[in-house]
């Protein structure tokens, strides 16, 4: 019996030692790359564009400024809220967020910080860079390679002979291998309402903020502060690591508030220049833009592919007490993403399923207070400013004037979009 074991060891030891060729044949997502030095020869400002697909938005004076994911920047006068008015588009590469303070506006182009001169909006010129400052900023776009920086990626067929063990169990001719890469292109963040003197208004969906003489940035897990004492001239200050899946910032007061996958962090920035981590809120694993006002934060809960969970919810958190956040209510949504609120009035974006108001003096009874549901629209963010609430999505921008005491709101205007 000992003689036969061995005998049967040394056969499979021999029937693994053999080895094979067999065919395989893949799809590969292969890196496209461009030097940095192509991609900021691209930076300049050009005529007015249609929007293709918008992302985040940014009130700065009377002038509306919405990025075109991963392209660039519309310029819009808004002076009159009932009738806007394309100014320019700024090309930025690899651009996602903005911020603003009084004539400079601050954007991102991968991994570099630029700033703009937007005095004069009908000409608009670069007058500073931050060369690096956001490496690796947005996953994999904008990585830095010895080939460059990652721009894009692109389906490639691969056929090839591959050495394999015999008998391992491939018994076709043909072996797909490919995968799907996460669509980073469209990352969402945080909104933020400026609290800085001459600061500009952003919405909840924004991962820049500017308060007092201080930008803030956040990544996934970073966020950066910029010393703007020096408008045209930020100053990266520090580094904060805050662990995984930050989405958004906003900014209240003497305080950031930080929505992520896991929860809301609050930090300290009474010293602006090294922002102190003060409490979490936790939550279920979903995406998370958060606003404040007063004592109470009002976070949304997205479920999805993107946001790794399935709840749709508006919670309600008393911030009284920022050392321990308490949740006070929590209303059921459909699929909620930015969000906004002005003394009585809270905006929800519900995406593809439109835009709702609701009369928030109750914060404990918003569900009973519904003033109106657009349903026919996709709303993915708001800015709600002295009575004029700017909502962008992907049909477009769209102006409402509104009073949620009277119940009053009425559509100023809307710029649509074109289909790629």
């Amino acid at each position: 019996l000992t003689l036969l074991i061995l005998l049967i060891l040394a056969v499979l030891g021999m029937s693994c030692e053999d080895k094979c060729e067999v065919f395989v044949s893949y799809v590969d997502q292969v890196p496209v790359y461009q030097t940095t030095e192509a991609l900021r020869a691209q930076v300049e400002f050009v005529e007015p564009e249609v929007m293709h697909a918008p992302g985040k938005i940014y009130l700065l004076g009377s002038y509306l400024y919405i990025n075109e994911v991963g392209k660039g920047i519309h310029v819009i006068n808004n002076q009159n809220p009932s009738n806007p008015q394309f100014v320019g588009f700024i090309n930025i590469p690899g651009n996602y967020d903005l911020a603003g303070k009084g004539n400079f506006l601050y954007a991102d182009s991968y991994v570099d910080l630029l700033v703009f001169d937007v005095s004069d909006p009908s000409n608009i010129t670069e007058v500073h860079r931050e060369e690096g400052v956001f490496n690796n900023f947005y996953d994999i776009h904008g990585m830095i390679a010895a080939e460059g920086i990652v721009v894009d990626f692109e389906e490639r067929l691969v056929e090839e002979f591959r050495e394999s063990d015999c008998g391992n169990g491939f018994d076709e001719d043909v072996v797909d291998f490919g995968f799907d890469m996460p669509n980073v292109m469209r990352s969402e963040g945080a909104g933020n309402f400026g609290t800085g003197s001459g600061s500009g208004v952003g919405g909840s969906m924004a991962r820049f903020t500017v308060s007092g003489d201080f930008l803030y940035t956040v990544d996934f897990h970073t966020m950066r502060t910029f010393d703007i004492s020096s408008v045209a001239e930020p100053a990266l200050s520090s580094t904060t690591d805050l662990g995984w899946g930050i989405e958004t910032i906003f900014p209240y007061e003497d305080k950031l508030f930080l929505g992520a996958m896991d929860g809301m962090h609050i930090y300290d920035v009474a010293t602006p220049a090294e922002p102190q981590f003060i409490s979490t809120y936790r939550h279920i694993t979903s995406c998370d833009p958060v606003v404040v006002q007063d004592d109470i934060a009002y976070v949304t809960l997205r479920g999805g592919t993107e946001c790794q969970g399935f709840t749709n919810q508006l919670e309600v958190i008393d911030v009284s007490d920022v050392t321990n956040p308490q949740v006070m209510e929590v209303f059921p949504m459909l699929n909620p993403h930015g969000l906004g609120i002005d003394d009585n009035c809270l905006f929800i974006c519900e995406g593809d399923f439109g835009l709702k108001i609701f009369n928030a003096e109750d914060p404990l009874a918003i569900d009973e207070n519904l003033i109106e549901f657009y349903e026919d629209i996709n709303a993915f963010d708001v800015i709600p400013f002295n009575d004029v609430l700017m909502m962008i999505g992907t049909d477009g921008l769209y102006q409402f004037s509104y009073d949620c005491t009277s119940g009053d709101i009425e559509l100023l205007s809307a710029l649509p979009i074109l289909p790629l």
